[in-house]
């Protein structure tokens, strides 16, 4: 039986600043559990695959199973349920809060955050398997038991026309049907296995133009693994890593994450490097294409792209440029003497390479470039102590649940969802119960405080500061993000003005400051704040944006929800410590809350770059300007913002938007009209804070009712439609959500709304 382990070392390579706090990984165990227990994950597992189609997200069932265990839930409080045409009154409130309060603090960890699923994009596992595949390590990282949880989770995700999409929602594309068909046959499932998957998979590659029409990030990880030509791409020239930093297309100037998985791709192009020609590579040569391999036209597969792929279409000059690269540059690049600046280009990126392995601790900045710079470790030196450091970290990444085993979209979201149970517990005026799960709770955010800036120059690494910032998961992974640093802060300092008998010794105050250098060195000229640097070019340079199922990834753009994290963090401080910085603050503050009026749309939203999609954005917006001091009856955005919500609030109660907001920019309700807990919470505390109950409470009393029926006999909620996106079109999980933005929104409805009525 699988075991989740907390803050646990279980390697000797692996590396650690803080003993490992944070760390979530699963473990199997043919000795644990009793049979009964066994039965149980046996019976979610067998549930979740006949209902997959109706329900295409895991309610992470195994994790709660096992802390139902460890931390038992004995409610007294009855299960409230508010009748159609009833007041809500505190009463209802309050014990649904407890309740709520009293199960989420049993799958709490006991380093003090909240473990959970970080998956939903159906991309990540192909890149980890193609890596352990073509180094020979499959076998030895990853268990049977592994490799049978993965290939449940892929078939689990099956599109019923045969196909896998991007995400665990979405519609098929050649992106994920052919990586994932190619996974489940490196992991051993024949071309006929899976009671006809396999086939039906292998008929819709072909049915859709074959393997030779995959995005360009799958032809790259197909060229890995001998199944693609790299003929077949379009550069990815290391060399672009010596043009001077003055120009705009140099990568130091795009968004780390870009330049993060650019940089070991391009090591990859560079080196042409192909894995072992096996027999299943061999196989899949002719299981993946409707043309014999070696007719196939690889020059035009260069720019070939499924339409079910295509979000970004590459504009003429894009293909214009590649050509050019790829028929004229590159040859010349290849041969003597051209071959000695490719030589020292490809050291150079190994150098950034390695920087980034250490200064992250080999768990890197998330899943695709982790794979990634462990393969080219390898390509390296198969020997390297580089490529063995990297082994140990791969499990940071892999969650299991009754869905399967999948591959995080980092290695979780451990801080920031900390950071909003710490405000959420502490909004609904229910503290002094809840004190040893804050106190733990406050270990876990001191534990996970970036307490050093990388080393050496850090211009000549493209990094920013990160000293006082706070990661989106652990500290070790060290990476600083201006939202993380502001809600941490935000938490952080809730928690110093509460009672240390009941929650543990504040933070010092230097720590504090420290998080507001980050924070203000992070304000981008136009007032805003990008997410992990400042924004370092132009958005032109989008128009070489090779990746065609990703949208504006090219640099680190400025966003509603960063921006408004960073107000409110600041107010925070300034409220707590005065003195500090006080001009510098105001001053950032008043720019900001002008960046976020003028980012706002005609119809009074903002767009959601992480989340789903208008009502997470315009909860940002609002609690935004209200920080920086506007006011409802004076600021038109606000009024416009609460207009917007208003008109979205569905006839039962409640908002419920698809993921289908991110992808088309528009909002749309999901599909059967019903309300979903997370949007619902969203929207509830933007109009909270907007003074909606001053004016017309009904809304939030319609509200209140549908998250208070919403909660399950056991206290938690349901999980519903995914709630997480990035790169406008793709989603991922945050598995915690159900839990918090309905405790923070009824805990705010309590004190702000019942209460001062």
């Amino acid at each position: 039986m699988w075991k989740l382990k907390i803050a646990e070392g279980n390697s000797p390579w692996l590396r650690t600043t803080n003993n490992h706090v944070g760390r979530q990984f699963w473990e199997f165990d043919p000795n644990h559990g009793t049979s009964e227990e066994i039965s149980e994950v046996e019976k979610a597992r067998e549930n979740f695959r006949i209902h997959r189609f109706e329900q295409k997200h895991s309610a992470d069932i195994l994790m709660r199973l096992q802390f139902a265990k460890e931390n038992p839930c004995n409610l007294d409080i009855p299960q409230v349920h508010v009748k159609d045409g009833e007041d809500v009154i505190e009463e209802m409130v309050t014990n649904t809060l407890r309740r709520a309060l009293s199960f989420h603090s049993t799958i709490q960890a006991h380093d003090g955050h909240w473990p959970g699923d970080y998956g939903g994009p159906m991309f990540l596992l192909p890149g980890l398997i193609i890596t352990l595949s073509v180094t020979g390590a499959l076998n030895a990282v990853l268990s049977k038991e592994h490799q049978h949880e993965m290939c449940r989770y892929l078939y689990n995700h099956q599109n019923k026309d045969g196909g896998w999409g991007l995400h665990i929602e979405g519609h098929s594309t050649m992106f994920g049907t052919g990586l994932t068909y190619v996974t489940l046959r490196l992991l051993g499932e024949g071309a006929q296995d899976g009671d006809g998957a396999m086939e039906r998979g292998r008929k819709w590659i072909l049915d859709h133009g074959s393997a030779s029409a995959i995005s360009s990030w799958g032809k790259m990880w197909l060229s890995v693994l001998g199944v693609f030509e790299w003929a077949g791409n379009n550069p990815l020239p290391p060399e672009l890593w010596m043009l001077p930093y003055m120009l705009p297309i140099h990568p130091g100037r795009m968004w780390c994450h870009c330049r993060m998985v650019y940089l070991p791709m391009s090591y990859l192009y560079g080196k042409r490097f192909v894995g072992p020609i096996t027999p299943t590579v061999l196989s899949l040569r002719r299981e993946l294409y409707s043309t014999p391999y070696h007719e196939i036209n690889w020059d035009h597969a260069r720019n070939e792209c499924a339409k079910e792929d295509l979000y970004y279409p590459h504009p003429l000059i894009q293909d214009a440029l590649w050509g050019f690269l790829h028929k004229v540059v590159e040859p010349v690049l290849m041969q003597w003497p051209g071959k000695y600046l490719r030589e020292k280009a490809l050291s150079t990126v190994m150098d950034h390479i390695h920087y980034e392995d250490e200064n992250t601790r080999y768990i890197c900045i998330g899943p695709v470039n982790k794979v990634l710079n462990m393969l080219c470790c390898w390509v390296e030196d198969p020997n390297s102590e580089a490529f063995k450091l990297h082994l140990p970290r791969i499990y940071d990444f892999l969650w299991i649940a009754e869905d399967g085993m999948k591959m995080q979209g980092y290695n979780g979201s451990q801080l920031w969802d900390t950071a909003f149970t710490i405000q959420a517990i502490i909004a609904t005026g229910l503290s002094k119960e809840y004190g040893p799960t804050l106190n733990r709770a406050h270990m876990f955010v001191k534990n996970s405080q970036v307490l050093e800036d990388c080393p050496g120059d850090l211009a000549s690494w493209y990094r920013h500061i990160s000293k006082g910032a706070w990661p989106f998961s652990t500290a070790d992974h060290g990476w600083p993000i201006s939202d993380c640093t502001s809600e941490g802060l935000k938490a952080a300092l809730l928690l110093s003005k509460l009672p240390s008998d009941l929650v543990g010794e504040p933070i010092e105050a230097r720590k504090f400051y420290d998080a507001v250098n980050v924070i203000l060195s992070l304000q981008n000229a136009d007032g805003g704040f990008a997410t992990y640097e400042l924004t370092r070019s132009y958005s032109w340079l989008e128009i070489i944006n090779p990746a065609e199922t990703f949208g504006d990834i090219v640099i680190d753009y400025p966003y509603v929800e960063c921006t408004s994290a960073a107000i409110q963090a600041l107010t925070s401080l300034r409220k707590s410590y005065p003195g500090h910085r006080r001009e510098e603050i105001e001053d950032c503050i008043g720019k900001a809350a002008q960046f976020i009026e003028k980012i706002q749309a005609e119809d009074g939203s903002w767009y959601g770059s992480w989340a789903v999609c208008f009502t997470y954005a315009t909860w940002f917006g609002v609690t935004g300007l209200v920080a920086a001091g506007k006011h409802y009856n004076e600021c038109a955005a606000i009024r416009k913002a609460c207009d917007f919500l208003l008109s979205k609030e569905l006839a039962s109660g409640g908002w419920g938007e698809s993921y289908l907001s991110c992808q088309n920019k528009v909002y749309t309700n999901i599909g059967d009209g019903r309300p979903h807990v997370v949007n619902t919470g969203w929207a509830m505390l933007s109009l909270i804070d907007a003074g909606q109950a001053e004016r017309d409470p009904t809304p939030l009393h319609r509200a209140a009712r549908v998250l208070i029926n919403s909660q399950m006999e056991n206290g938690d909620h349901p999980q519903q439609e995914i709630m997480g996106v990035f790169n406008r079109n793709c989603m991922i999980t945050y598995a915690a959500y159900r839990n918090i933005f309905p405790i923070w929104a009824l805990g705010e409805y309590r004190c702000r709304v019942l209460r001062s009525k």
